[in-house]
């Protein structure tokens, strides 16, 4: 058994009634199951004694040790469900480990199994689903196939119905487009890409292929009738699966661009789609520093540096944007390195007034920002355009956000959800002002259970946040507490 294992786990574990040396409890695994759970948890209760009959009959003697990560509310209710364990526990008196995995492995919802090697590197996030699909062991220790391993098996087929070799999708960018037609939002989502296919997409370089959700082969020949792109054959139902799992698909319709090296360009690939729908930007990399504008990115996934810029001018932003991109560059590129889904640290500004950008000042008790002024409303379009107090009835945003009482602009485009394309609404935006605000760093890390560190305000510089950063890594900065 490796270091790293006795580092990650600790000296001691629980086994039985007594407290073993580490090394000694995993001294013949070849792989660690952490099991995180709670008898509190009803889906936990109901997955434990499934887990505990598969571990006593096969799973064991297949070299997997499980160790049990307690969410519990006191040591009472640890000891008592413990009790229905045959495996290895953490101390539950080591609260801080136990919070240091659950941030490592990003736990969002219990029961979770995520199993590692014997050198502590992660085999899979998702052991629950690996083990309950495999609860003999035939494939122990369920080490997820590779995108390339997964296609080799499967069976991808034409609109013709032949079988196309997968060498064949060699050097080009993929979009995996999970989606099955008993789902509306599928129904109405897919003439919508078929057509942005069709038109710029596919002579951009996308090669798309349907991995279906359907519930029968009638419904998948149907389904795909209606779709110009490759397709996941029907009978490829195990590759279906792996590919879900590979990629978190949790909810469709769902278009998971790769890129042609194998590599995860964004999982959002609808997003990205939706908004560049003549693929000006393709293959739709992700910006080193993402605007909040554009959605939460990865606030609840990764501590996220973000600069809040709302009420700066427009040189501030330029160059607080330009402050951040080399390092957030250097923390993706050290993710791809490692085969990480997402950098250690993550980087977002926000430009404008948001939604996502006001509920985050809320969270973190920050002043208001000072009020934008149209005066006594603009002429625009023929029609009289006042200054909205945010999303109640009747209110639009426009291209920056700003709220505006209206009805449709000229272009009949003006709306809550697609104002950036509306002229009028950017005319009003134009002409609205406020006092400016220097930029100011913050830290959000919502998974350290809704932790924010306060940084910097002012010009901000590429060694300003590095610094900024540093010391946040370091544990030098004061954690304060996201109010709900």
């Amino acid at each position: 058994m490796s270091s790293a294992l006795i580092n990650l786990l600790g000296e001691k574990l629980v086994s039985g009634s007594d407290e073993k040396a580490t090394s000694n409890v995993l001294a013949s695994c070849s792989a660690v199951a952490l099991y995180f759970s709670a008898h509190w948890c009803p889906p936990c209760r109901s997955f434990t004694p499934k887990l505990a009959e598969w571990y006593s009959q096969n799973l064991k003697n297949k070299g997997l040790e499980i160790v049990f990560v307690s969410s519990d509310r006191d040591e009472a209710a640890f000891k008592e469900y413990y009790g229905e364990m045959p495996w290895a526990a953490l101390p539950y008196s080591d609260r801080e480990r136990k919070e240091a995995l659950s941030k490592k492995f990003k736990v969002q919802g219990i029961p979770t199994v995520v199993i590692l090697d014997a050198d502590g590197s992660v085999i899979t996030k998702d052991g629950r689903a690996a083990i309950s699909g495999d609860p003999t062991g035939a494939d122990f220790p369920w080490k997820p196939k590779s995108l390339k391993e997964i296609l080799a098996g499967a069976k991808i087929v034409n609109k013709e119905g032949q079988q196309v070799s997968t060498n064949a999708l060699d050097g080009k960018v993929l979009g995996l487009y999970f989606s099955a037609h008993w789902c509306p939002p599928c129904r109405s989502f897919t003439p919508k890409l078929s057509e942005w296919y069709v038109k710029s997409l596919q002579g951009k370089g996308l090669e798309v292929i349907f991995v279906s959700s359907d519930r029968d082969q009638k419904s998948f020949t149907e389904y795909y009738a209606e779709q110009p792109w490759l397709a996941l054959d029907f009978s490829s139902r195990k590759e279906k699966e792996q590919l879900s799992s590979l990629f978190g698909v949790d909810g469709i319709p769902s278009l998971v661009i790769i890129d042609k090296d194998g590599s995860t360009i964004t999982k959002d690939g609808r997003s990205a789609v939706s908004s560049d729908q003549e693929g000006t930007k393709f293959p739709w990399y992700p910006a080193p520093v993402a605007d909040l504008a554009d959605g939460p990115g990865n606030l609840n996934e990764t501590p996220v540096v973000v600069a809040l810029c709302e009420a700066s001018d427009k040189g501030a932003k330029e160059s607080a944007e330009d402050a951040m991109t080399e390092l957030a560059k250097k923390y993706i590129d050290a993710a791809k390195a490692a085969g990480e889904e997402e950098p250690a640290v993550s980087f977002m500004i926000a430009k404008d007034d948001g939604h996502i950008a006001g509920q985050l000042r809320k969270l973190m008790s920050l002043p208001a920002l000072p009020p934008l002024d149209v005066g006594d409303g603009l002429n625009v379009a023929g029609k009289q355009m006042k200054l909205g107090t945010g999303s109640g009835s009747g209110t639009y945003y426009c291209g920056r956000h700003l709220g505006v009482d209206t009805i449709p602009g000229s272009d009949g485009s003006c709306g809550p959800n697609n104002g950036p394309q509306c002229p009028d609404c950017q005319q009003a935006c134009a002409a609205a002002t406020r006092s400016t605000q220097p930029p100011k760093l913050m830290v959000i890390d919502i998974p350290s259970d809704g932790a924010f560190f306060e940084g910097p305000e002012g010009c901000l510089t590429a060694a300003t946040v590095e610094k900024f950063v540093a010391d946040f890594q370091a544990g030098s900065l004061e954690r304060k507490q996201l109010q709900r």
